[in-house]
């Protein structure tokens, strides 16, 4: 079956990544979590003292430092920053109300979205985050739009945040999607938008089983009508 590009977009905490992790390990893909990319960049800006107060960031101050900052994935899909891996730090709420004011930075979505199309210029590949079907792929030969009411992402991440030890705050949590709803569709670079060509998932009511199956119907059909 001939390897294709699946493109997966749309809004934070609708289990973006839990679809294209198992859709590329089921197809026997590369799976990419560009989300990762920017979240690692914003811990970085963190780190070094670049993000304001109110969240926003010193933009001249990351720019200029861009070229030092190396983001990849480990062997077992962990984000790394120069080295280091990074993983549990950038899921944190710190990263998450800053993220968004890092992505805006057009010069920082032009270097990641580089590495992106280098990623996955064979083909082969599962990559999810916001501007995938618009900016890094148009081509792709699948486009999904994944979208869920805000209040049932926000306990999603609460739930995640929990489980993995972390603290959390329902209310935060709902205000911070909320919040970077808003930033992700007002960006002047490369906002949060739909592909035309895209396939919109609602999966606020569906379980993680009927999701899958969804997905891979579609993954089907589309690698069908290629042959």
């Amino acid at each position: 079956m001939r390897k294709i590009t699946i493109a997966v977009d749309g809004y934070s905490s609708c289990g973006k990544s839990t679809i294209s992790k198992t859709l590329a390990r089921t197809l026997g893909y590369i799976y990419v979590d560009t989300g990762a990319m920017y979240r690692s960049i914003a811990l970085y800006a963190l780190r070094n003292g670049f993000v304001k107060e109110d969240g926003g960031v010193e933009k001249d101050a990351l720019i200029a430092v861009l070229k030092n900052i190396i983001v990849g994935f480990s062997s077992d899909g962990s984000a790394m920053l120069n080295g280091e891996n990074v993983e549990s730090e950038i899921r944190g709420m710190k990263v998450s109300n800053c993220v968004s004011y890092v992505s805006a930075i057009p010069e920082v979505r032009h270097h990641l979205v580089e590495l992106q199309r280098i990623m996955g210029r064979n083909g082969g590949v599962v990559m999810d985050g916001r501007d995938i079907g618009t900016v890094v792929f148009p081509n792709a030969e699948l486009k999904l739009f994944v979208t869920a009411d805000a209040a049932i992402r926000a306990q999603r991440r609460y739930d995640e945040l929990k489980a993995n030890g972390q603290p959390a705050n329902y209310d935060e949590i709902l205000e911070n999607v909320k919040k970077r709803d808003y930033l992700d569709e007002t960006r002047v670079e490369s906002p949060l938008r739909k592909a035309d060509d895209a396939i919109v998932l609602d999966n606020g009511n569906m379980t993680i089983s009927e999701q899958n199956a969804w997905v891979m119907e579609k993954v089907m059909d589309i690698c069908q009508n290629l042959e």
